[in-house]
Protein backbone atom coordinates (compact mmCIF):
# COMPACT_ATOMS: atom_id res chain seq x y z
CA UNK A 1 0.00 0.00 0.00
CA UNK A 2 3.15 1.85 1.18
CA UNK A 3 4.21 1.63 -2.85
CA UNK A 4 1.01 2.86 -3.99
CA UNK A 5 0.60 5.53 -2.26
CA UNK A 6 4.25 6.73 -3.55
CA UNK A 7 3.35 5.87 -6.65
CA UNK A 8 0.56 7.95 -6.78
CA UNK A 9 2.09 10.98 -4.70
CA UNK A 10 5.25 10.84 -7.58
CA UNK A 11 2.52 11.17 -10.26
CA UNK A 12 0.43 13.81 -8.90
CA UNK A 13 3.76 15.70 -8.68
CA UNK A 14 4.32 15.09 -12.35
CA UNK A 15 1.18 16.00 -13.55
CA UNK A 16 -0.86 17.68 -11.19
CA UNK A 17 0.16 21.61 -11.07
CA UNK A 18 -1.46 23.10 -7.93
CA UNK A 19 -0.26 19.80 -6.00
CA UNK A 20 3.27 20.45 -7.32
CA UNK A 21 3.35 23.87 -6.53
CA UNK A 22 2.14 23.05 -2.88
CA UNK A 23 4.60 20.56 -2.29
CA UNK A 24 7.28 23.32 -3.30
CA UNK A 25 6.03 25.59 -0.80
CA UNK A 26 6.30 23.16 1.60
CA UNK A 27 9.61 22.09 0.75
CA UNK A 28 10.71 25.72 0.39
CA UNK A 29 9.84 26.15 4.13
CA UNK A 30 13.31 23.86 5.02
CA UNK A 31 15.52 26.63 3.01
CA UNK A 32 13.88 29.16 5.31
CA UNK A 33 14.64 27.15 8.54
CA UNK A 34 17.92 26.65 7.47
CA UNK A 35 18.27 30.40 6.93
CA UNK A 36 17.12 30.88 10.44
CA UNK A 37 19.66 28.26 11.91
CA UNK A 38 22.54 30.43 10.42
CA UNK A 39 21.25 33.74 11.31
CA UNK A 40 21.40 32.26 15.05
CA UNK A 41 25.11 31.01 14.66
CA UNK A 42 26.29 34.28 13.36
CA UNK A 43 24.20 35.61 16.29
CA UNK A 44 26.45 33.49 18.67
CA UNK A 45 29.88 34.80 16.67
CA UNK A 46 29.04 38.22 17.24
CA UNK A 47 28.00 37.67 21.16
CA UNK A 48 31.33 35.69 21.65
CA UNK A 49 33.23 38.76 19.94
CA UNK A 50 31.66 41.18 22.13
CA UNK A 51 32.88 38.55 24.93
CA UNK A 52 36.39 38.76 24.32
CA UNK A 53 36.40 42.50 23.24
CA UNK A 54 35.32 42.49 27.18
CA UNK A 55 38.51 40.59 28.15
CA UNK A 56 40.36 42.85 25.81
CA UNK A 57 38.82 46.14 27.76
CA UNK A 58 40.18 44.41 31.34
CA UNK A 59 43.15 43.59 30.05
CA UNK A 60 44.09 47.09 28.89
CA UNK A 61 42.66 48.69 32.08
CA UNK A 62 45.11 46.50 33.87
CA UNK A 63 47.93 47.69 31.50
CA UNK A 64 46.77 51.07 31.87
CA UNK A 65 47.34 50.70 35.65
CA UNK A 66 50.65 49.74 35.16
CA UNK A 67 51.45 52.02 33.22
CA UNK A 68 50.40 54.46 35.90
CA UNK A 69 52.73 52.78 38.10
CA UNK A 70 55.46 53.17 35.84
CA UNK A 71 54.74 56.81 35.07
CA UNK A 72 54.88 57.50 39.17
CA UNK A 73 58.04 55.81 39.06
CA UNK A 74 59.62 57.91 36.90
CA UNK A 75 58.09 61.43 38.19
CA UNK A 76 60.00 60.25 41.76
CA UNK A 77 63.31 59.04 39.78
CA UNK A 78 63.55 62.49 37.21
CA UNK A 79 61.42 64.91 39.84
CA UNK A 80 64.18 67.33 38.56
CA UNK A 81 64.54 67.04 35.09
CA UNK A 82 62.01 69.15 33.11
CA UNK A 83 63.31 67.12 29.43
CA UNK A 84 62.04 63.71 30.91
CA UNK A 85 59.02 65.43 32.77
CA UNK A 86 57.96 66.68 29.51
CA UNK A 87 58.62 63.31 27.55
CA UNK A 88 56.32 61.70 30.63
CA UNK A 89 53.33 64.00 30.08
CA UNK A 90 53.20 62.93 26.47
CA UNK A 91 53.23 59.87 27.55
CA UNK A 92 50.40 60.04 29.83
CA UNK A 93 48.47 62.00 27.00
CA UNK A 94 49.19 59.23 24.44
CA UNK A 95 47.43 56.99 27.31
CA UNK A 96 45.14 59.60 27.47
CA UNK A 97 44.23 59.64 23.51
CA UNK A 98 44.41 55.71 24.14
CA UNK A 99 41.99 55.66 26.42
CA UNK A 100 39.43 58.03 24.18
CA UNK A 101 39.52 55.68 21.31
CA UNK A 102 39.01 52.08 23.70
CA UNK A 103 35.44 54.51 24.85
CA UNK A 104 34.85 55.07 21.49
CA UNK A 105 35.56 51.37 20.16
CA UNK A 106 33.14 50.21 23.96
CA UNK A 107 30.69 52.97 22.00
CA UNK A 108 30.66 51.65 18.76
CA UNK A 109 30.51 47.92 20.19
CA UNK A 110 27.27 49.53 22.87
CA UNK A 111 25.57 50.76 19.42
CA UNK A 112 25.70 47.29 17.58
CA UNK A 113 24.94 45.58 20.62
CA UNK A 114 21.98 47.54 20.40
CA UNK A 115 21.56 46.82 16.34
CA UNK A 116 21.83 43.13 17.03
CA UNK A 117 19.31 42.94 19.79
CA UNK A 118 17.01 45.19 17.21
CA UNK A 119 17.90 42.12 14.43
CA UNK A 120 17.30 39.81 17.03
CA UNK A 121 13.88 41.21 17.46
CA UNK A 122 13.11 41.51 13.89
CA UNK A 123 14.04 37.82 13.74
CA UNK A 124 12.02 36.71 16.22
CA UNK A 125 9.12 38.63 14.44
CA UNK A 126 9.61 36.84 11.30
CA UNK A 127 9.79 33.32 12.86
CA UNK A 128 6.77 34.23 14.36
CA UNK A 129 5.11 34.75 11.23
CA UNK A 130 6.90 31.49 9.24
CA UNK A 131 5.58 29.39 11.96
CA UNK A 132 1.91 30.69 10.89
CA UNK A 133 2.39 29.96 7.72
CA UNK A 134 4.40 26.54 8.58
CA UNK A 135 1.07 25.72 10.69
CA UNK A 136 -1.05 27.00 7.76
CA UNK A 137 0.37 25.07 5.29
CA UNK A 138 0.54 21.63 7.57
CA UNK A 139 -3.32 22.01 7.96
CA UNK A 140 -3.58 22.17 3.96
CA UNK A 141 -1.39 19.40 3.46
CA UNK A 142 -3.16 17.51 6.35
CA UNK A 143 -6.06 17.97 4.52
CA UNK A 144 -4.58 17.25 1.21
CA UNK A 145 -3.48 13.85 3.18
CA UNK A 146 -6.87 12.64 4.06
CA UNK A 147 -8.90 13.27 0.97
CA UNK A 148 -6.03 11.10 -0.89
CA UNK A 149 -6.71 8.68 2.02
CA UNK A 150 -10.13 8.55 1.54
CA UNK A 151 -10.07 8.74 -2.61
CA UNK A 152 -7.84 5.10 -1.94
CA UNK A 153 -10.78 3.59 0.24
CA UNK A 154 -13.33 4.57 -1.63
CA UNK A 155 -12.01 3.41 -5.08
CA UNK A 156 -10.97 0.03 -3.24
CA UNK A 157 -14.30 -0.39 -2.29
CA UNK A 158 -15.95 0.62 -5.50
CA UNK A 159 -13.65 -1.29 -7.57
CA UNK A 160 -14.91 -4.53 -5.53
CA UNK A 161 -18.12 -4.03 -5.87
CA UNK A 162 -18.08 -3.40 -9.36
CA UNK A 163 -15.91 -6.23 -10.31
CA UNK A 164 -17.90 -8.83 -8.33
CA UNK A 165 -21.43 -7.04 -10.05
CA UNK A 166 -19.65 -7.92 -13.62
CA UNK A 167 -18.31 -11.33 -12.56
CA UNK A 168 -22.05 -12.55 -11.59
CA UNK A 169 -23.31 -11.48 -14.74
CA UNK A 170 -20.99 -13.28 -16.84
CA UNK A 171 -22.17 -16.27 -14.06
CA UNK A 172 -18.87 -16.22 -11.63
CA UNK A 173 -20.17 -15.73 -8.05
CA UNK A 174 -16.80 -14.52 -6.22
CA UNK A 175 -16.78 -12.27 -3.19
CA UNK A 176 -14.09 -9.82 -3.82
CA UNK A 177 -11.95 -8.57 -1.05
CA UNK A 178 -8.47 -7.51 0.49
CA UNK A 179 -5.48 -9.85 0.53
CA UNK A 180 -2.94 -8.79 3.14
CA UNK A 181 0.09 -10.82 3.72
CA UNK A 182 3.79 -9.92 5.26
CA UNK A 183 4.92 -9.41 1.41
CA UNK A 184 2.67 -7.09 -0.29
CA UNK A 185 -1.08 -6.35 0.51
CA UNK A 186 -3.81 -6.82 -3.02
CA UNK A 187 -6.97 -4.37 -2.91
CA UNK A 188 -8.60 -7.13 -5.50
CA UNK A 189 -8.85 -11.02 -4.48
CA UNK A 190 -10.95 -13.67 -4.30
CA UNK A 191 -11.52 -17.26 -4.95
CA UNK A 192 -14.22 -19.24 -5.95
CA UNK A 193 -13.71 -23.22 -6.39
CA UNK A 194 -11.16 -23.18 -9.00
CA UNK A 195 -11.30 -19.58 -10.18
CA UNK A 196 -9.02 -17.08 -8.24
CA UNK A 197 -9.51 -12.98 -9.35
CA UNK A 198 -6.04 -11.02 -8.62
CA UNK A 199 -6.26 -7.27 -9.03
CA UNK A 200 -5.47 -3.40 -8.18
CA UNK A 201 -7.51 -0.87 -7.58
CA UNK A 202 -6.32 3.02 -8.28
CA UNK A 203 -7.09 6.23 -8.75
CA UNK A 204 -4.86 6.80 -11.56
CA UNK A 205 -2.48 4.49 -13.06
CA UNK A 206 0.48 4.41 -16.23
CA UNK A 207 1.49 0.86 -17.61
CA UNK A 208 3.76 0.49 -14.57
CA UNK A 209 0.90 -1.06 -12.51
CA UNK A 210 1.16 -4.15 -14.81
CA UNK A 211 4.11 -4.75 -13.51
CA UNK A 212 3.39 -4.36 -9.96
CA UNK A 213 0.55 -6.74 -10.53
CA UNK A 214 2.81 -9.23 -12.04
CA UNK A 215 4.89 -9.19 -9.40
CA UNK A 216 2.66 -9.84 -6.69
CA UNK A 217 1.31 -12.77 -8.34
CA UNK A 218 4.72 -14.17 -9.04
CA UNK A 219 5.02 -13.65 -5.12
CA UNK A 220 2.28 -16.16 -4.73
CA UNK A 221 3.17 -18.41 -6.92
CA UNK A 222 6.13 -18.94 -5.60
CA UNK A 223 5.75 -18.14 -1.68
CA UNK A 224 1.87 -18.28 -1.34
CA UNK A 225 0.73 -20.91 -3.98
CA UNK A 226 -2.28 -22.18 -1.77
CA UNK A 227 -4.30 -18.69 -1.85
CA UNK A 228 -4.18 -19.42 -6.04
CA UNK A 229 -6.31 -21.68 -7.91
CA UNK A 230 -6.46 -23.50 -11.56
CA UNK A 231 -7.49 -20.80 -13.30
CA UNK A 232 -6.82 -16.74 -12.79
CA UNK A 233 -7.96 -13.60 -13.56
CA UNK A 234 -6.02 -10.66 -13.61
CA UNK A 235 -8.17 -7.21 -13.02
CA UNK A 236 -7.40 -3.45 -12.94
CA UNK A 237 -9.78 -1.41 -11.83
CA UNK A 238 -8.44 2.15 -12.95
CA UNK A 239 -10.88 5.33 -12.53
CA UNK A 240 -8.13 7.25 -15.02
CA UNK A 241 -6.25 4.73 -16.93
CA UNK A 242 -3.57 6.66 -18.83
CA UNK A 243 -3.15 6.06 -23.06
CA UNK A 244 -0.10 3.42 -22.57
CA UNK A 245 -2.15 1.29 -19.35
CA UNK A 246 -4.71 0.45 -21.79
CA UNK A 247 -2.98 0.21 -24.63
CA UNK A 248 -0.64 -2.71 -22.60
CA UNK A 249 -3.52 -3.87 -20.57
CA UNK A 250 -4.81 -4.80 -24.31
CA UNK A 251 -1.52 -6.72 -25.94
CA UNK A 252 -1.34 -8.87 -22.13
CA UNK A 253 -5.49 -9.38 -22.52
CA UNK A 254 -5.62 -8.06 -18.71
CA UNK A 255 -9.47 -7.44 -17.80
CA UNK A 256 -9.29 -2.97 -17.37
CA UNK A 257 -12.46 -1.00 -16.48
CA UNK A 258 -13.81 1.57 -14.22
CA UNK A 259 -17.58 1.80 -13.04
CA UNK A 260 -18.57 3.72 -16.59
CA UNK A 261 -16.84 1.83 -18.83
CA UNK A 262 -14.89 -1.44 -19.55
CA UNK A 263 -11.31 -0.80 -21.84
CA UNK A 264 -10.33 -3.79 -21.96
CA UNK A 265 -13.10 -6.98 -21.49
CA UNK A 266 -11.45 -10.02 -19.12
CA UNK A 267 -10.67 -12.95 -20.58
CA UNK A 268 -12.05 -15.88 -18.79
CA UNK A 269 -10.37 -19.33 -18.45
CA UNK A 270 -11.92 -22.18 -19.79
Amino acid sequence: MAAKLKEEFLKLLKEDEEFRYTVAGYIGLQKIWEEIRALREETTKVWQRLEKLDEEQVLLRKEQKLLREETTKIWREIAGLKEETTKIWREIEALREGQNRLWEEVKGLREEQKLFREEQVLLREDFNRMMEVLVSMDGRLTRVEKTLEKLTVDIEEEARSIIKYRLREMGIDVDIDVLKLPDFELNIYGVSDNICVVGEASLRAGASIIDELKRKLNTLKTKYPGYLREKIILVLYVTLPLPELVERAKKEHIWLLKATKEYVKPKIPN
